[in-house]
């Protein structure tokens, strides 16, 4: 019950006072309990406006910084969604509600075998999950209908600009190790491509062939 609390309060002050207005992102994150993918002892922090360390030098994501990025996707409940970066797997059961099927990718393999775990007790049976180069995406299932990177890139990593659908949206963090932009690509009817730009961020380091390549 404190949790239910604690979780509306969060929505209420977080999400919807800071501008986030797509009902069905409202409802998902009402409806999924952040404080299963961190660890017991920051339970107490779970609904709190800030990222937390979910180990390996990562983070899961604040709840306003999740909420604008679904909510950029657009998503109306029939897409194929791709996921690069796992993490704690909070992002993906949010997507998981919202979509009809989620692929995800995690490169650090403590993680995403976490992330997993935690989605199979909420019952997402929607989830494709695998252990790999995330910046690569996921060729052999693609085209999606939205993409979704939960790290930062020092530039768009191509193939995931191949692998959007027509009509797709790609939401990423773009910029230095300290300092990016949230971007959303939308490849049009015609095949070209569109971006917008939604204010700062700061993500961990998108790590890979087409992302940062030096070690951690």
């Amino acid at each position: 019950m404190k949790f239910d609390i604690a979780r509306k309060r969060m929505v209420n002050s977080q999400l919807i006072g800071k501008g986030i207005t797509d009902q069905r992102v409202i409802e998902a994150m009402l409806k999924i309990p952040r404080h299963i993918f961190v660890e017991e002892a920051m339970h107490a922090q779970a609904y709190s406006e800030t990222s937390l360390p979910i180990g390996e030098r990562q983070t899961i994501s604040q709840p306003f910084i999740v909420a604008l990025m679904t909510e950029l996707l657009q998503l109306g409940g029939k897409e194929k969604v791709l996921e690069i970066g796992t993490g704690s797997g909070y992002q993906t059961a949010i997507l998981a509600s919202l979509a009809d099927r989620v692929y995800t990718v995690e490169r650090i393999r403590s993680l995403a075998l976490r992330a997993r775990k935690a989605l199979d007790s909420l019952g997402f049976m929607n989830v494709n999950l695998k252990f790999d180069d995330g910046s690569e995406g996921w060729g052999a299932e693609a085209p999606f209908d939205a993409i979704l990177v939960t790290a930062g890139a020092p530039d768009i990593p191509q193939p995931l600009v191949e692998q959007l659908s027509s009509k797709g949206r790609l939401i990423i963090p773009i910029g230095t190790e300290n300092d990016q932009v949230l971007v959303r690509i939308v490849r049009n009817e015609n095949g070209s491509l569109s971006r917008e730009e939604f204010g700062t961020c700061r993500f961990v380091r998108l790590m890979g062939k087409h992302g940062w390549q030096d070690s951690i």
